[in-house]
């Protein structure tokens, strides 16, 4: 989940490095560092904290070089300090590594090299693959590469890595495995990232690493070759990337913009793939693969955390439209059970950053027993959209704030699309029905815009519960997932406990933590389950509970019954979730920034999850 960069070129290294880093913080922000090759040698220069920390410790200081490379850390072996952050120096001095990944038989590894008389500063498992390459470097004689190449033969789990030698200040090796991996192919020069972010300034031309290759960078040549010392021959994608996207624009913080750019993202989503007018939805990757779709016996979605919401309101949609049984499941459980596979299953594997490690071994184990697999992803050339048969892309652009909001509404309108393609083709629901919820869809977009001209009275209700200790989010049917994504971003944004529950389900547990302190949000839309969430309401009530309510405009019931209401427009009950969804973004945005939080890098957390 760390955010690697790499620079070697005519430019100084070190800027480019640093605002590398700021790009993608979003990786992970426990620690960060950069090492340079310099006239006086390899430097190394670290720092528990945030990339701005490091920057600063850093003023004043000569730091020209022309090759470097610098990592933003979420730990996973050892804690956030001075010593575990990366780069790490080898035991003999002369070679600096980062890594975003877990190398899983790091003991086994690290107890070898201290019967060799190695010793280690650090508690990660980085620095013991360093020191592994360094021994087999040093003992064999062989080229750097060859030792790199030599020792992922012996490790077992993920990894990216850059490596630095001092005595080759001409030449960054890199290596991937099931960490993402970008070069950027400048004059002259490369730049090297987890995602595209640190080089959009400087190039368009990319070419996204694969698994089990090694990459050898210098200025004017870029060599890739397998772990069999092949040559592959780089593949260069053109970037649809602007700097733009990953600024604030004015916000003051990502989350907030990226919640305000939702009627463009969903429009984005829809554009060349929905015409309502001509009663039309065209997806190549739907299209080319209709058959399989329509004839699975059931889907099996597959993905974590809030692409996991979005999965439930699939199942909800695709079982009323399409009539095929639907399965959800966490990736993280799917993959270590023994799931029941059959040939013709389609598999659907939800993730904004195609790289989340638990959802992309989930998807190769199912491939391997015959299921059909369609990827929904937002990154162009990521791993799971490169493992996937089929798929779509959301379009929803860089995502920078960790708490995904634009990438869930993007992942619900493609979910949206897929269900009533296949649902025409099937012929499972009427002509009228059909037509009725693409102009349904179709005006989404608008509906979210008017929800968000509406959210300064969001941030004053957020104000008033914002010193809260829990909260609980309840919802029926299309919007029972709502409630479940709105307590999460509350969990992630604000650091209060909240709890998502089926609105009927608070009865068997959770109406005895109600109390007149206890806000408890209401996604309470109309639909066919408002009479049934109207009694729901009025037992929290009747129990002191403070009630928040998301309501449709002019409903004058809820208004009576809660403490604190916001509206919505009117919509069909199964595109509902794509507008109640906004507000609850909003009150956690709002909550989060009331408690002082750092919305946009929540503690503990990182965007991109690829390690397990």
């Amino acid at each position: 989940m760390c955010g690697i960069v790499g620079y070697i070129g005519p430019r100084q290294a070190y800027p480019i490095i640093i605002t590398g880093l700021k790009r993608q913080e979003y990786r992970g922000y426990d620690s960060t560092g950069v090492a340079l090759i310099t006239q006086e040698g390899l430097q190394i220069y670290k720092k528990k904290g945030k990339v701005q920390e490091l920057e600063d410790s850093l003023i004043g200081q000569s730091l020209q070089s022309n090759i470097g490379i610098g990592h933003t850390r979420w730990a996973t072996h050892g804690e956030p300090n001075d010593v575990n952050a990366h780069p790490h120096r080898s035991f003999g001095g002369k070679l600096a590594m980062i890594h975003n990944g877990i190398i899983e038989n790091f003991a086994q590894l690290k107890s070898e090299l201290i019967k060799k008389e190695y010793s280690f500063k650090s508690e990660t498992d980085t620095e013991v693959l360093l020191n592994f390459i360094e021994d087999i470097y040093i003992h064999t004689g062989c080229p750097l590469e060859e030792a790199i190449r030599i020792a992922l033969k012996r490790v077992s789990g993920a990894y990216v890595i850059l490596v630095l030698d001092e005595d080759h200040p001409d030449t960054i090796i890199a290596a991937r495995k099931g960490s993402p991996l970008v070069i950027g192919i400048g004059k002259n020069e490369h730049f090297l990232g987890s995602d595209a972010t640190p080089m959009i300034t400087y190039t368009k031309e990319v070419v996204y690493v694969n698994d089990y290759e090694i990459a050898i960078v210098k200025q004017d040549e870029l060599i890739l070759k397998n772990l069999g010392n092949e040559k592959q021959l780089p593949y260069i994608t053109r970037l649809d990337l602007e700097l733009a996207a990953i600024e604030k624009g004015g916000y003051p913080h990502f989350m907030l913009k990226e919640i305000f750019e939702q009627p463009t993202t969903i429009f984005d989503c829809l554009r060349g793939r929905l015409d309502a007018q001509q009663g039309r939805i065209t997806m190549r990757g739907i299209d080319d693969n209709i058959e399989a779709l329509t004839k699975a016996p059931r889907f099996i979605i597959i993905a974590c955390g809030t692409s996991w919401h979005a999965g439930l309101v699939a199942e909800y949609v695709i079982e009323e439209l399409c009539r095929t049984p639907v399965e959800v499941e966490y990736a993280s459980e799917f993959r270590y059970r023994n799931p029941v596979i059959r040939e013709g299953d389609v598999v659907i594997a939800i993730s904004q950053s195609g790289e989340t490690a638990d959802t992309l071994v989930a998807i190769e184990k199912a491939k391997e027993q015959g299921a059909f697999i369609l990827g929904i992803v937002n990154v162009v050339g990521s791993s799971i959209s490169r493992v996937s048969q089929a798929g779509a892309y959301t379009h929803a652009g860089p995502e920078i704030g960790v708490a995904s909001t634009k990438a869930f509404t993007a992942q619900l309108s493609v979910l949206m699309m897929i269900a009533l393609r296949i649902a025409r083709e099937k012929k499972s629901i009427t002509d009228e029905k059909y037509l009725e919820l693409l102009h349904e869809l179709e005006s989404v977009p608008e509906k979210v815009a008017t929800v968000l001209r509406n959210a300064p009275a969001l941030e004053t209700i957020a104000n008033k519960y914002a010193q809260s200790s829990d909260a609980l989010f309840l919802g029926r049917g299309y919007n029972f997932p709502i409630a479940l994504e709105g307590a999460l971003k509350l969990k992630e944004i604000s650091y209060i406990h909240a709890e998502g529950y089926p609105a009927a389900e608070m009865k068997h547990g959770p109406i005895a933590l109600v109390d007149e302190k206890l806000p408890v949000v209401f996604v309470a839309t109309k639909d066919e389950h408002y009479l049934k969430i109207v009694s729901n309401i009025q037992e929290v009530k009747a129990r002191k509970g403070k009630v928040i309510a998301v309501a449709s405009e002019g409903d004058t019931t809820i208004q009576s019954m809660a403490d604190d209401v916001f509206y919505v427009p009117e919509a069909n009950e199964i595109m509902a979730p794509l507008i109640s969804v906004v507000p609850l973004q909003l009150l956690a945005y709002y909550m989060g920034v009331a408690r002082g939080c750092d919305v946009d890098k929540p503690r503990n957390l990182a965007k991109s999850v690829t390690v397990e």
